[in-house]
């Protein structure tokens, strides 16, 4: 059983927006995301932007750079996806940013990749994120 959950978490899904905005969150708790429309479980805040789109994702890109455990998996545009393996058991989350600069925000999604609850670790590492880039 573990061999197929392993099995499953390395497999990189294609988070691309949608439609321009990021993909929506599953029905299970262990995921929040910035984009309109989702529902208050699932809901969080947009990152503020750090200079214009440019200085933003370069700012953005060190952050996570400095996130233990944390690979960039994609660079399009104003999009970035990110994999973060826990500490212990080493699951995969998924950490997506759209730098949306007309609007003058970074949408932000943190899910799991398996299992139901996350025991609020997807809202604490956007929490982290938000402070860790600063006013």
């Amino acid at each position: 059983m573990w061999f197929l959950v392993a099995a499953c978490a390395h497999h990189d899904p294609d988070l691309s927006p949608i439609a321009g905005a990021l993909p929506a969150c599953p029905p299970s708790p262990n995921c929040v995301t910035s984009e309109a429309g989702t529902d208050a479980e699932h809901a969080t805040s947009p990152l503020p932007m750090v200079g214009d789109e440019a200085a933003t994702l370069e700012a953005l890109v060190a952050m996570m750079a400095q996130q233990p455990r944390t690979t960039l998996v994609r660079r399009d545009g104003p999009f970035l996806h990110f994999t973060e393996r826990t500490r212990i058991l080493r699951f995969v989350d998924d950490v997506t940013f759209r730098v949306d600069a007309a609007a003058g925000v970074v949408h932000v999604r943190s899910a799991s990749r398996v299992g139901y609850g996350d025991l609020g670790v997807n809202r604490a590492r956007v929490e982290r994120l938000r402070v860790a880039l600063g006013p």
